[in-house]
């Protein structure tokens, strides 16, 4: 019975940004636990491809530049009508730009908030009236610590994530009573291509390790249990929540 509570059989799992890191592993564990994977991004999931594959899981790669929503109409219908059906939205694509706030441009602003507030709003808009209809789904939102702190540097992300978080539970409020679920993740610091340069900067990341109380920078990987509760039927009742995986990080 447990087991049955994280079985993701029969689903399908439609993740953005999958092709490395955190949309990687989120969708690598989605099939590990029976879903199919369709992966939507600018570059080609080959790896992802191959893991997904490797698992006996049905996999579809759907080009798509998530700076513009003009993407998405198209992208849904080409899920669609591969598969028939969306039971799993993962929007974890994303970008970010570092600069000090006296000197953020428009451009950086826009780019930052497009890619991952305006387009995941209007692709899970565009899959959730899909699941609507179907009576079911499961929405989950990669959000950040910087959903719930300031940050420095980073102005558009931490509007962007911030928004996020607002947008998870909007969403939770209108469609919980109609059989969709929506949610969210927050990583921590996660060793992925977004830190690089926090990673490099030997100064900075002494400092991110000395407040983690884990005393390391999350994997990739730490985030599949997470996601997969999320996507399963063991979080039926769990609707706007935002769970931080983040080596403790918030709790010091």
């Amino acid at each position: 019975m447990v087991a049955s509570l994280f079985s993701l059989s029969e689903r399908v799992a439609l993740v953005t940004g999958a092709n490395t890191g955190i949309g990687q592993a989120i969708a690598v564990a989605l099939a590990e636990a029976g879903a199919d994977v369709i992966a939507v991004g600018r570059t080609e999931p080959r790896e992802t491809e191959a893991a997904v594959l490797g698992l006996g899981r049905r996999f579809l790669a759907i080009h798509a530049d998530l700076a513009n929503t003009d993407c998405i109409p198209g992208t849904v219908a080409t899920a669609l009508a591969q598969f028939g059906r969306i039971d799993i939205l993962v929007n974890n694509a994303g970008i970010i730009r570092r600069t000090d706030a006296v000197d953020f441009t428009e451009a950086d602003w826009d780019a930052v908030v497009d890619v991952n507030l305006k387009s995941a709003f209007f692709l899970t808009q565009a899959v959730g009236r899909h699941m609507i209809q179907a009576g079911s789904g499961k929405v989950i939102n990669i959000a950040s610590l910087l959903s719930f702190q300031g940050g420095i540097r980073v102005a558009s992300y931490t509007a962007s994530k911030s928004g996020l978080a607002g947008l998870t539970r909007l969403l939770a409020n209108e469609w919980a009573g109609k059989g969709v679920n929506v949610n969210a993740i927050a990583p921590g610091y996660f060793a992925t291509n977004n830190t690089s340069a926090l990673q490099a900067d030997e100064n900075r990341s002494r400092e991110i390790l000395g407040r983690i109380p884990a005393g390391r920078w999350g994997q990739p990987s730490d985030l599949a249990g997470a996601a997969v509760f999320l996507a399963a039927p063991a979080s039926d009742y769990v609707h706007g929540a935002i769970i931080p995986v983040d080596g403790g990080w918030l709790a010091r």
